[in-house]
């Protein structure tokens, strides 16, 4: 899915924060959303793609889309429940 299909209803702005923050306030952050919202998550920290993807999978969200750009990273995570 092309990042300018995918709408957030809130950007989460971890940048600068190292491992675990991000997951935490991701953690957070989705459940300050409803379910079927989109949550953006913007990362700095290189091991974020594997922990996002981790976490996602396990607390059962949906990660729409991830990608790599200007040395950030970006998630659209949709809640699931």
């Amino acid at each position: 899915m092309a990042e300018s299909a995918i709408i957030p209803d809130q950007v989460l702005d971890c940048s600068g924060l190292i491992c675990p923050v991000p997951v935490i306030k991701t953690a957070e952050a989705i459940k300050r959303i409803e379910i079927g919202q989109i949550l953006q998550v913007i990362s700095t920290d290189a091991g974020s793609p594997p922990d996002m993807e981790a976490w996602s999978r396990q607390a059962g969200h949906e990660l729409l889309n991830s990608q790599q750009k200007d040395g950030e990273y970006i998630f659209f995570i949709r809640r699931s429940k």
